[in-house]
């Protein structure tokens, strides 16, 4: 025997299923507003898809990464623990091919540091950049000739290739680093590679009067940079909603570009307020569907 709902409870229901409806549009709103760094950082595993760059090297996502071997020829990846050795299948092809060119010029290999997340996306800490696949942090250590063990890749630190008044390479530079940071220019998908003013600097004292220097204008100065080189690639060819940065300035950029890093407003920076962090509604539309729990 059926029995009747009480006008009560007839008047609940609806009430009930409205709660539902409003929670789960304001819950997707709210995960849109939640920190982008914090849902790309929790995401572990690369979105399955046809590999793709979304966005800006500094607002932007990726589909389809590739995990970087802890080790192969001629490389060890560094930091485990950060999970950062993610990357655009080209970022991945790179760092073969630039550990081939430096065993050829007697660097015995590369030490890896951050590339990105599993899905790209902000970090939590340490880089601005780094978001599309396209990025990756090479120390200016060479690795050793041993595969290190899980502790020593945590521990190791790179060289500090500045000198204390930053103006000038320390004595551990050598001719080896720059042959390897020209080989890396050298490659043409690579758009730009981030160094400290002082190692731009010797380099342009090294190649002074020569005229094979146009690999120069991508070797950029930028604050810090001490103990790492920063490579970043250009957009890969399918990935059509990848934004390029704008070119370097034509030219080697070893003039009055250059000598603007030694004056008094380059070397101390003025304070910045902290930048919000950015949003999942901040990035590209495609990053909603590439921060989803598969």
């Amino acid at each position: 025997m059926m029995h009747r709902l009480s006008p009560a409870r007839i008047l609940i229901l609806p009430l009930a299923l409205a709660a539902i409806l409003l929670a789960s549009v304001f819950g997707d709103r709210a995960g849109a507003q939640e920190a982008a760094k914090n849902i790309f950082s929790q995401l572990k595993q690369p979105r399955e898809g046809q590999s793709a760059s979304f966005g800006t090297y500094a607002r932007g996502c990726l589909q389809g990464a590739r995990a970087l071997p802890s080790s192969g020829e001629g490389w060890q990846a560094m930091r485990p623990s950060r999970q950062r050795h993610f990357g655009h299948p080209d970022l991945i092809d790179f760092i073969g091919f630039l550990s081939q060119q430096a065993q050829s010029i007697g660097w015995p290999g590369l030490l890896i540091g951050d590339m990105a997340q599993a899905r790209g996306g902000p970090m939590k800490g340490g880089h601005r950049s780094h978001q599309t696949g396209l990025d990756v942090d090479i120390w200016m250590r060479a690795a050793p000739d041993y595969t290190l063990s899980a502790i020593e890749r945590e521990m190791a630190s790179s060289l500090d290739m500045v000198a204390e008044d930053g103006r000038s390479v320390s004595s551990l530079w050598t001719g080896e680093h720059a042959a390897l940071l020209k080989s890396a220019a050298s490659v043409p998908n690579v758009a730009r590679i981030f160094v400290n003013p002082a190692i731009k600097r010797a380099l342009c004292d090294e190649t002074s009067g020569r005229q094979d220097v146009e690999w120069l204008r991508k070797i950029r100065p930028w604050w810090g940079h001490r103990h790492h080189f920063h490579v970043r690639l250009k957009c890969p060819e399918h990935s059509s909603s990848c934004e390029n940065q704008a070119p370097p300035p034509s030219g080697s950029g070893c003039g009055a570009e250059l000598d603007w890093w030694f004056t008094a407003d380059a070397r101390v920076p003025k304070a910045k307020s902290a930048a919000k962090p950015l949003m999942l509604d901040d990035l590209p539309a495609q990053c909603r569907r590439v921060a989803e729990i598969d």
